[in-house]
């Protein structure tokens, strides 16, 4: 059965758009937004000498640092006040909820505490964000002060400045998240970080474009680049609407003299419950001995550590080993993040708390049992698309040296965050609808009387 937006979808017209003028704003406040949030990627911190750093940069661009280049949108070879992002929130929000299935004070906020608890934990994430903003900038800003050359003026001064501008910048693009959520479309932290991925994608396939022109790249491996964006763009769209749906009953109860109840109803499981978080943390692990080699000098080491150069060369994008480790990596997070996001003890405890039951199975226990077991084959599936859909990019990455920002963790991401967009603005039309409706059957009341 097609659910409301889907309907919507389908008879939505031009005119119902321009009708809803409460969706306008809220789409004007969301790119003036992300408006900002672009201006504040192209201003550097104080002090920086920004052609020493594009240099140094550039022998960094294939580990993390190239990675967290792409999701801040440039930011980061550019040293600018967002190059921190909104990656400490990330990191803050899912420790916040891993410690809410293990710690019991936050677990009881979690399960207990409502619409307050939540707003507890979501002001922990928030105090925790700034201890993890404070924590990377004084890194960046020692590693800085430290590097010759970088810094016109490397001093505690320079340090105090850049970590007091990098963790305010993350801060601010926290803030603009939540506002955009709250007033705007879609989901705000998300939004900046698809706004950054959109916004140097154009440059790396002009890349692309420039290597086949050069003979770098061949024509057909560029054609064939294309076509596996296309088609992993098809097989993420496919796959991140599909889901398994769990039939649930509620019997039927009398209060007085009315009937109440007997209404059937659908758990929908998703197949990619994790989302986007298992390539982002496992490519983030991967990629960080490459990066820390990088600030290293090999020609000094130890003849006991003469092998780490070449091991760690390894774990780069398009090898055999780092893509071994990736997939592994990609299906251990599947299970461990969906185990973190979705309960079946506390599902279960709900449906019999409000009376429901799936038939054929007995509430509690039982139910828990089941959903265990249908959520684990799910997570396989969803682990297995997550795997492919990045691993074949960085198989093409290998084999024809493509610029890696092509690979599938960001197409994966761009493509989550719009259907997730777009079907907000669906939801938003189908409620200016829906008062519409209302208002016209009042009117209606009225002229009848």
């Amino acid at each position: 059965m097609a659910s409301a937006a889907e309907q919507l979808a389908a008879n939505m017209n031009f005119g119902a758009f321009q009708k809803a003028t409460e969706l306008h704003k809220r789409i004007w406040f969301t790119l003036i937004a992300m408006v900002v949030y672009r201006l504040g990627t192209y201003i550097p911190i104080p002090g920086i000498d920004i052609a020493a750093f594009s240099q140094a940069f550039s022998g960094q661009a294939q580990g993390v640092l190239g990675m967290f280049n792409m999701f801040s949108g440039g930011a980061v070879e550019r040293m600018a006040i967002f190059a921190l992002n909104v990656m400490p929130y990330i990191s803050a929000s899912i420790i916040v909820q891993l410690l809410g299935t293990v710690y019991p004070p936050w677990e009881k906020l979690r399960k207990e505490g409502g619409e307050a608890g939540r707003k507890q934990l979501n002001q922990y994430t928030r105090y925790l964000t700034v201890i993890l903003a404070l924590f990377q900038s004084f890194g960046i800003a020692v590693g800085l002060s430290n590097s010759p050359g970088l810094v016109d003026n490397p001093g505690l001064f320079f340090i105090i400045s850049t970590v007091v501008t990098l963790t305010g910048g993350t801060m601010f693009l926290m803030w603009l998240g939540e506002q955009i959520t709250s007033r705007g479309v879609g989901n705000g932290i998300s939004l900046i970080i698809f706004a950054g991925i959109v916004a140097v994608l154009p440059r790396y396939v002009a890349q692309a474009f420039e290597m086949a022109r050069t003979g770098t790249l061949s024509g057909g491996a560029l054609l064939m680049i294309g076509l596996l964006a296309i088609g992993v763009t098809v097989a993420i769209v496919f796959m991140e609407r599909s889901q398994r749906r769990l039939l649930v009953q509620y019997p039927k109860r009398q209060v007085g003299n009315r009937m109440f109840g007997g209404d059937t109803s659908f758990l929908p499981l998703k197949i990619n419950t994790s989302g986007v978080i298992p390539p982002i943390f496992a490519s983030s692990l991967l990629l960080l001995p490459a990066t820390v080699m990088g600030f290293q000098d090999t020609t000094n080491l130890p003849s006991w550590a003469q092998w780490l150069p070449s091991a760690v060369g390894q774990l780069q994008h398009g090898q055999p080993l780092f893509m071994l480790l990736y997939g592994a990596l990609i299906v251990f997070f599947c299970f461990f993040y969906t185990s973190v996001v979705f309960n079946p003890e506390d599902t279960a405890e709900n449906l019999r708390k409000y009376g429901g039951f799936m038939p054929g199975i007995r509430p509690g226990k039982r139910t828990a049992e089941y959903l265990d077991f249908v959520l684990t084959r799910l997570t396989v599936i969803g682990a297995a698309y997550i795997a492919i859909v990045c691993l074949l990019p960085e198989a093409l990455i290998g084999f024809y040296k493509a610029p890696f920002y092509m690979g599938g963790t960001s197409i994966l991401i761009v493509v989550s965050v719009t259907m997730d967009t777009v079907a907000q603005i669906q939801s938003h039309l189908l409620a200016h609808q829906y008062e519409g409706l209302i208002k016209k059957s009042k009117l209606r009341g009225v002229r009848n009387r």
